[in-house]
Order: C-alpha cells, then sequence, then structure tokens
C-alpha cells in the first residue's frame, strides 16, 4: 500500500512563495510517476504538475514559468515549488503517484494541502 503526506501549506499573500512536500512511504519509489492536482471550492480537481519516473515534468498553461515540480528519490519525496502565487491558486493540493504494472496503472492520492493565497 502507498502512503503520501503532503506537507507544506498555507496563506501567502499574492506574489509570495510556498513549497509543498509529498512524502511517499513506498518500495521502489523512483518506478512512480509522480504529480501535484488542486480543487478549489465549487471546481473540479485539475492537473497542476506531473514528474514521470524517468524525470520528464509536465505543468498546467497555468502555472508554467511560476511553479516548478521536482522529485528526491533518495527521500522519497516530489516538491512543488510555487512562486507568483495568484488568488486563483488557492485550492487544496494533492499529491499523486501512479505506476502501470501489467498493464494496468495503479493511482494513489494523498489527503491535500490548503493553499490560500490572500491579502
Amino acid at each position: 500500500q502507498v502512503q503520501l503526506v503532503e506537507s507544506g501549506g498555507g496563506l501567502v499573500q499574492p506574489g509570495g512563495s510556498l513549497r509543498l512536500s509529498c512524502a511517499a512511504s513506498v518500495n521502489f519509489f523512483s518506478l512512480y510517476d509522480m504529480g501535484w492536482y488542486r480543487q478549489a471550492p465549487g471546481k473540479q480537481r485539475e492537473l497542476v504538475a506531473t514528474i514521470t519516473s524517468g524525470g520528464t515534468t509536465n505543468y498546467a498553461d497555468s502555472v508554467k514559468g511560476r511553479f516548478t515540480i521536482s522529485r528526491d528519490n533518495a527521500k522519497n519525496t516530489v516538491y512543488l515549488q510555487m512562486s507568483s502565487l495568484k488568488p486563483e491558486d488557492t485550492a487544496v493540493y494533492y499529491c499523486n503517484a501512479g505506476r502501470l504494472r501489467v498493464g494496468t496503472r495503479y493511482d494513489y492520492w494523498g489527503q491535500g494541502t490548503q493553499v490560500t493565497v490572500s491579502s
């Protein structure tokens, strides 16, 4: 079983920065694709950024140039560095781990961490 624990959320002013962390309790962390998603009140969950097991990154257009996803396989941790934050970035941010095994993709989710951007 995979357990994901997010941390680093909080209240920040517009233009500020935060770094989210997601610690994974899993064997073979390096084989998992990792991602960050977010869900704002009244909206569907949306992709923010992903990083594959090989290190390829992908970002939502709304965060390109402001957010950076990275991973430390030695620490079983994935990070999301968020800069130039805007009020519309306010949401619960969820960590995701995914792996394809024998033709089936398995996805796991953390409990989420709240990010609020407000003056």
